[in-house]
């Protein structure tokens, strides 16, 4: 059983960049977590929009409706609205925390790194 740890351990660290690659390495995880944060900007608008189109129809409903009518189709769109975006909120939600994960991760890696630098360094005095 140590063994298949053994194996696994080398692979995972065999994935890794080298240590002499750490400030590239760095620069390329900084440009990926920004460019999934800018992401995660243009994934939040539709949600946020539908759900302002869903208060701007269910007030429309409110205020044109008379009083003792029975609810007319503004409840249907209203509903589709805020059914669509309840959809789109949790899908921003779900990237959301795939990103936070990402940047748990490549933030672990980026300490390995440092760490294997550091090894190396004192190795070779």
């Amino acid at each position: 059983m140590s063994q298949d740890n053994e194996t696994l351990r080398n692979r995972l660290l065999a994935r890794l960049p080298q240590p002499q690659n750490l400030a590239s390495y760095r620069e390329e995880t900084a440009s990926l977590l920004a460019k999934h944060e800018k992401a995660l900007f243009w994934e939040k608008m539709p949600s946020a929009v539908l759900f302002v189109g869903a208060i701007v129809v269910m007030a429309e409903a409110v205020w044109s409706q008379k009083p003792g009518a029975a609810p007319n189709q503004f409840f249907w769109l209203w509903t589709f609205f805020f059914l669509a975006a309840s959809v789109l909120d949790l899908r921003y939600r779900i990237y959301r925390s795939k990103v936070d994960l990402l940047k748990e991760v490549k933030q672990t890696q980026l300490q390995l790194l440092e760490l294997q630098a550091s090894l190396l360094k004192d190795a070779s005095r």
